[in-house]
């Protein structure tokens, strides 16, 4: 069986490193535009912070990986074409223009995504950045060495972390996004403001509700961002608007969202049986939602990827469907959330309730403890949960996952009243914080 596989980070990887654990055999040939593989740009503002010295350490796999296990790696290559239905692909070797045809028994698409660029007057300029890959955290460090002023563009995790990251580089740093509130998708209101005044406390403006509308520079480099209602001084603007998926080679030829998400199903096959598909290029099943949505996020990729590889013969694992589970650190706090919030529920038309549990995580008999702010968003009629968000000063961010599988699984929010947690002065009360969330929900 000859696969052939475009693209090659999180679910590219994933899905090579197993498709060759279950068969040895299988002839692979993957076709790569970047010339590594596997960077986990999760971390890049951490990198651009100084607080990862090393970016070596965030590539979990190499291309000289995937040749040991006799793999066809081409590298700095970008696919030009695709012939679903004749089984072919057109290909062009970046670094010598010479063009040549691939055909494959069967195609896994791992094209990821790409930085939404959106067409403002000026947006071409040289130290308008944008936060993808591991080039584009090389090149944010080294034109962040000169700059003062930095404003980023988006409030979304890349953007409110880079803007932690740059100010404890001593720049000052303007963060804008169109939305009222930063983080928007993934917290409500009770959490959002925790996290703006950390920042505005420690001088970071927030241009909330503003939409840039124009860069205006000297010589080729960004000087001032304008706003429909402000204009800021720059010396270097992060574009971190949101993230399109990858697909224009395939539209016409594969089902998609209107956005153009491949869509597969529960076992990663697209509307080809022959073509599988799989994380930031595709569709994902919320829970949540009961329907196909787009989340670009590592977690989905990794876990599509190794499905795509393990159904690619046949049909053997299902997809459990994703609650788009996500964390982030804000300076002291420590944020985490799954599902929907109850803006987002609202936003969607669907009936929810909330309730909030605060409460220190531990017994005040103990020589420290912190506050805990735990919220459940559930269907007013059903009562099943929907969504969670937590932030703590103390790392309790694993207890969302405990959420997580609760929403996966079905439960209701009066099934977290007695759900059996253990206790421990250590690490909590004998009614734990999720506990206490589905007693206060009891009717």
């Amino acid at each position: 069986m000859k696969v052939v596989v475009i693209g090659c980070t999180h679910a590219g990887t994933a899905a090579i490193l197993n498709l060759k654990k279950v068969n040895p055999d299988v002839e692979i040939t993957v076709f790569e535009r970047n010339d590594n593989i596997s960077f986990l740009s999760c971390g890049i503002a951490l990198y651009v912070g100084g607080v990862v010295k090393d970016p070596q350490g965030l590539f979990y796999c190499s291309p000289e990986k995937l040749k040991e296990l006799n793999v066809n790696t081409k590298m700095r290559h970008d696919v030009k074409n695709v012939d679903i239905k004749g089984k072919k692909v057109h290909v062009a070797d970046m670094e010598t223009g010479e063009e040549f045809d691939e055909t494959f028994d069967k195609l896994i698409i791992t094209s990821g995504s790409w930085p939404i660029i959106p067409p403002i007057e000026g947006i071409n300029m040289d130290n308008i950045l944008l936060c993808k890959n591991y080039d584009h955290s090389n090149e944010i460090i080294e034109k962040g060495k000169n700059a003062k002023k930095v404003v980023v563009v988006g409030a979304g995790y890349i953007g409110v972390e880079l803007v932690e990251a740059f100010k404890d580089n001593g720049k000052e740093v303007v963060l804008v996004d169109a939305e009222e509130r930063i983080l928007s998708r993934y917290f409500d209101k009770e959490y959002t403001e925790i996290a703006e005044k950390t920042f505005r406390d420690r001088g970071i403006i927030i241009a909330t509700g503003e939409k840039v509308v124009k860069f205006e520079g000297e010589n080729g480099s960004v000087k001032k961002v304008i706003t429909d209602k402000n204009e800021y001084d720059a010396d270097m603007v992060i574009m971190c608007v949101g993230f399109a998926p990858s697909t224009s080679l395939f539209k016409g030829q594969l089902d998609m969202l209107p956005n153009g998400a491949i869509k597969v199903d529960e076992y990663m096959r697209t509307s080809d049986k022959d073509v599988m598909a799989a994380g930031d290029c595709c569709s994902v099943y919320s829970n949540a939602l009961n329907t196909h949505i787009y989340i670009p996020l590592a977690t989905n990729a990794v876990r599509m990827g190794t499905l795509a590889a393990l159904n690619l013969s046949e049909s053997k694992f299902r997809h459990p469907g994703t609650q788009g589970t996500s964390g982030i650190k804000i300076y002291e706090n420590n944020m985490a959330a799954t599902g929907i919030t109850e803006e987002t529920a609202k936003a969607e038309g669907i009936e929810v309730e909330s309730v909030i549990a605060v409460d220190n995580y531990r017994p005040e008999f103990m020589p420290t403890y912190e506050e805990v702010m735990l919220k459940v968003v559930f269907d007013k009629n059903s009562r099943k949960i929907l969504g969670a968000q937590l932030n703590s000063k103390i790392d309790l961010t694993q207890s969302i996952n405990t959420l997580s599988v609760c929403i996966q699984n079905g439960m209701t929010v009066d099934d977290l009243a007695f759900v059996d947690f253990f206790f421990q002065p250590h690490y909590n009360k004998p009614w734990n914080f999720i506990n206490l969330a589905g007693l206060n929900a009891l009717k």
